[in-house]
């Protein structure tokens, strides 16, 4: 939708588009609650419940192969990623951190496809659970909105 000054508004109107969300089990109680955030915002925006597909995972670093596949598949508008890592007392903490969010990054970038990144990374578990519901249901308001803008640009 343009505006007077041509620029693009805006969408949030989630009706008709597909979701595929992938949610990693490790740190289950913290993904549980993105997870289960995003959900009810996609239904907020609109986005039946028959057009959204769930899938899970072990860890965050497996997030992107799934995404990958999804979007290959071309039966999705947009796409989710939902986990959350949490800084231990090893290197591991960063090389998921970075490797998973890059991997994110790229698979989006390759597939020409919106991929809304809630993959927290967190120092302790109390601040992964301070921030899971606003992450989550920003995570579907990602989504459908660069859904929306993606097929406002392609016409």
């Amino acid at each position: 939708m343009l505006d007077a000054l041509n620029r693009i508004v805006p969408n949030l109107d989630g009706r008709g588009l597909r979701i595929g969300v992938v949610m990693s089990r490790f740190n289950e109680p913290v993904c549980e609650g993105l997870r289960d955030a995003c959900l009810a915002e996609l239904a907020v925006l609109g986005v039946g419940a028959q057009d959204v597909t769930l899938a899970t995972v072990p860890g965050a670093l497996e997030i992107p192969l799934v995404l990958q596949t999804m979007a290959a598949s071309g039966r999705f508008d947009a796409l989710v990623a939902l986990g959350a890592v949490i800084r231990g007392e090893t290197y591991h903490f960063e090389l998921v951190s970075n490797e998973s969010g890059a991997a994110i990054t790229r698979v989006g970038l390759d597939a020409r496809l919106p991929i809304a990144n809630a993959v927290l990374t967190t120092e302790t578990d109390e601040q992964a659970e301070v921030r899971m519901l606003e992450k989550g249901r920003d995570a579907a308001r990602v989504a459908v909105e660069m859904a929306n803008l993606q097929k406002a640009l392609r016409g």
